[in-house]
C-alpha cells in the first residue's frame, strides 16, 4: 500500500479536506493494480495530476507515460495519432508512423477528454483495452501494445452513452475503477493551502517579493464560486501577485480583481438570478408579499404596528433586488393598499414571510394550487413541497 503522506509530497496533490483525502486514498488503493481507471471531474480540478500520481506509484513507473488530449486532435487524424499509420495510407502520409499506443508500450497512456473521441475510434479503443491489439491506419498487420490505460472526462459519459454519443460497452470497460475529483467549491477549506503553494512557487521562480495574503483576503476568495476550479485559482493568484508586486495582498485588492460570474438575467423576473434557486425563489416570494393586496387586520395579527410605507420605497431596500423594477400598477398604490409595516422589517425572517405569502395566496385563489403557484412564480411541485414544509394543509382547510 502506498503511503498517503509520501504520495502527496511527490505528486503535488494539495489538500486536507475529506473530499481530496478520499481521492488520495483511492489512488493508493489502485495505483499498484494494473487496471484501467476513469477519472471524472469538472475542467480545472486536476485530473491530469491524479493520472500522473497513478503512474508514478504504479509498477510501470520506470516506463513512459504518454498524455493525449483527445479533444485537441481533429477527428480525421485521431486514429493515426493513437495507432499510427502506414506510408501512403492517406495524402500526406509520406512515411510509416508509430502511434501513441506503441510509444507507451510497457508504460501508461493517459487519454484526456475521452468523451470527445469519434464513435468509430471508440471501437478500436475497446479492442486495445480488452486484448492490447490494434492496427495502424492503412495497414493489415495486427500490432500489440502492453499498456495501462487511464482516461479522464469532464462530461457525464453515462448520459452520453444513453444518448448514443458514446459506446456503452466502452463506457462500462472504462469505469472499472472511477475516481471523481471534487470541484474547488466542494473542498473550499483547501483554498488557503493552494493559494500559499501557488504564490510561493510563482514568486520564487519569477524573483518577486512575497509578503503573503491577509486573512480577510483569503476569506473573500473562499466566497467566490471558482467555476474554473484549481486552474482558475492558480491563474488568479499569479495575476494578482504581478499586479500588486511586492505588496501584501489585501481584501480590497482581491475585491478589485475578483468578479463573481453572473447568470444572464431572465427578463420575465424582477430580480437577478445569480444565486441558488432557493434564494431566488424566496426573493420572489418576498416581493410578492410587498405587492399583494391583503386584509390589514390579518396582517396585524402577525407583525402589528401602525406606520405604512410607500410600496416602492420598501421594494428599493429588498436584498439583491434588481435596479430596474416594473412599476406597481395604479390600482395597487395609495393608502388603500396595505403593506408590511416599517417597524416590522428586521424582525421577521424570510421563512415567515414566505409562509405568509403562500398561505394568503392560496386563500386568495380558493386553494387553487395551480393558480397560486403561477401567481407566486414557482412550480406546482415546489408549492406542494412548501405547503408540506410549513404544515399549511390543516390551516388552509381550517379557514375554508
Amino acid at each position: 500500500m502506498v503511503n498517503i503522506e509520501r504520495l502527496q509530497q511527490l505528486s503535488g496533490i494539495i489538500g486536507n479536506s475529506s473530499a481530496i483525502q478520499q481521492v488520495i486514498e483511492m489512488i493508493t488503493q489502485v495505483a499498484e493494480v494494473d487496471i484501467s481507471v476513469l477519472i471524472t471531474g469538472e475542467s480545472g480540478t486536476g485530473k491530469e495530476m491524479v493520472a500522473k500520481a497513478l503512474h508514478k506509484f504504479s509498477k510501470r513507473s520506470n516506463e513512459p507515460m504518454v498524455t493525449v488530449n483527445c479533444g485537441a486532435i481533429p477527428s480525421g487524424l485521431i486514429e493515426s495519432e493513437l495507432f499510427g499509420h502506414k506510408k501512403g495510407a492517406y495524402t500526406g502520409a509520406a512515411e510509416d508512423r508509430q502511434g501513441y499506443f506503441k510509444f507507451a508500450h510497457k508504460g501508461t497512456i493517459f487519454l484526456d477528454e475521452i468523451g470527445e473521441t469519434p464513435l468509430e475510434t471508440q471501437v478500436k479503443l475497446l479492442r486495445v483495452l480488452e486484448s492490447g491489439e490494434f492496427m495502424r491506419v492503412g495497414d493489415s498487420k495486427m500490432m500489440y501494445s502492453d499498456v495501462r490505460v487511464i482516461t479522464a472526462t469532464n462530461s457525464d459519459l453515462e448520459t452520453e452513452a444513453r444518448k448514443g454519443n458514446f459506446r456503452q460497452d466502452l463506457y462500462y470497460r472504462l469505469k472499472t475503477v472511477t475516481i471523481n475529483v471534487p470541484a474547488l467549491r466542494q473542498r473550499i477549506e483547501d483554498l488557503s493551502l493552494l493559494v500559499e503553494r501557488f504564490a510561493l512557487q510563482f514568486t520564487r521562480s519569477n524573483d518577486i517579493p512575497y509578503r503573503g495574503f491577509m486573512p480577510e483576503a483569503t476569506r473573500l476568495m473562499k466566497q467566490y464560486d471558482w467555476p474554473g476550479n484549481v486552474r482558475e485559482l492558480k491563474n488568479f493568484v499569479e495575476s494578482i501577485l504581478v499586479l500588486e508586486k511586492g505588496q501584501r495582498i489585501t481584501v480590497d485588492m482581491i475585491a478589485r480583481q475578483l468578479r463573481p460570474v453572473k447568470i444572464p438575467v431572465n427578463p420575465n423576473l424582477p430580480i437577478l438570478v445569480d444565486r441558488s434557486p432557493e434564494q431566488a425563489e424566496r426573493e420572489i416570494l418576498l416581493r410578492q408579499v410587498f405587492l399583494m393586496r391583503q386584509d390589514i387586520q390579518d396582517m396585524k395579527e402577525i407583525i402589528g404596528g401602525k406606520t405604512v410605507l410607500n410600496p416602492i420605497d420598501e421594494i428599493q431596500y429588498l436584498p439583491h433586488a434588481a435596479t430596474e423594477i416594473q412599476p406597481v400598477p395604479d390600482s395597487m398604490n395609495g393608502e388603500n393598499f396595505p403593506m408590511i409595516r416599517g417597524e416590522a422589517i428586521g424582525d421577521m425572517t424570510l421563512e415567515a414571510l414566505e409562509k405568509e405569502a403562500i398561505m394568503r395566496t392560496l386563500q386568495h385563489f380558493n386553494n387553487n394550487r395551480r393558480a397560486a403557484a403561477r401567481s407566486l412564480g414557482m412550480s406546482e411541485r415546489t408549492l406542494y413541497r412548501k405547503i408540506d414544509q410549513y404544515g399549511l394543509e390543516r390551516k388552509i382547510k381550517g379557514r375554508s
